[in-house]
């Protein structure tokens, strides 16, 4: 690790599924406080970035280093670039850490943070888990009720992103012999977590929406589409195993998770 890495934590009142969820209670702990707790873990700097007075005043009733950003960015990429050009213009790799993702184990920031600094090709480097067959039999069941929720992926030989769908992809030809030959499946599962070289996160935010990025609603194709290297990183599944909180049926699931696996939060 080194001194040139910043980490921002993009957090917005508003959301359409949540508003205020940022400074909803997750088992006594502010969801911006679990997040930001992440990022302490590291030793590395980071920074909240958000456009609300009330997430100000709360994170520095708990000493968390917050900046404001303007209302109008209109994503997290956005408002994480903002951050870095303020409160650290000297930062040449960007972690994008999503407010709403409290339980990202810290082994996944390192991961994506060292894959840039060691493949001085890639522009970005996000994370993802190799699923099980009961964890891609899940995911197929959760498609059925939420057809947009979960991510999947498809890499080259050399780690760097293919393609990213909301769709499950790859299809398997012959899947129940694969099964019996194969103890995990060829589904990879994204995790919204992303590390940028400055230049490539200056280069996104001035790039105009794609086609792709608009039909599936993700914002990691405009990169592919304009031709920008994503290296992706295989890390092992989080023990509290949830994605990024969107609903309060989300936050109920996540503090039933913690009372069943424990806190992993440090210094409550």
């Amino acid at each position: 690790m080194s001194d040139d890495v910043l980490i921002v934590i993009p957090a917005r009142m508003a959301s359409t599924r949540f508003p205020g969820k940022p400074l909803a209670d997750i088992a006594g702990i502010s969801m911006i406080r679990r997040t930001a707790n992440i990022a302490q873990q590291t030793a590395m700097p980071f920074v909240i970035a958000t456009d609300h007075p009330d997430i100000e005043t709360h994170c520095k009733s708990h000493t968390l280093p917050v900046i404001m950003t303007p209302s109008e960015l209109p994503t997290g990429s956005d408002r994480a670039l903002s951050a870095a050009d303020k409160f650290a213009p000297d930062a040449e790799i960007i972690v994008n850490l999503q407010g709403d993702a409290p339980f990202t184990p810290v082994a996944h920031l390192q991961s994506v943070i060292e894959a840039l600094q060691e493949d001085k090709v890639a522009d970005i480097a996000t994370p993802y888990v190799q699923l099980s067959w009961a964890a891609l039999d899940g995911l197929r069941d959760d498609k059925k009720a939420t057809p947009f929720s979960g991510t999947t992926l498809i890499a080259n030989k050399d780690g760097m992103a293919v393609w990213f769908s909301k769709n499950i992809i790859p299809a398997i030809r012959k899947e129940a012999t694969y099964r019996e030959t194969h103890a995990l499946s060829p589904v990879l599962r994204h995790i919204g977590l992303y590390a940028y070289r400055r230049r490539a996160l200056e280069q996104f935010v001035r790039l105009p929406a794609s086609d792709y990025e608009t039909l599936e609603g993700l914002e990691q194709l405009r990169a592919l589409e304009n031709g920008m290297r994503i290296k992706t990183v295989s890390v092992d599944p989080p023990e509290v195993a949830t994605p990024g909180i969107d609903t309060p049926e989300d936050l109920a699931r996540a503090e039933a998770l913690i009372a069943q696996y424990g806190d992993p939060f440090i210094g409550a």
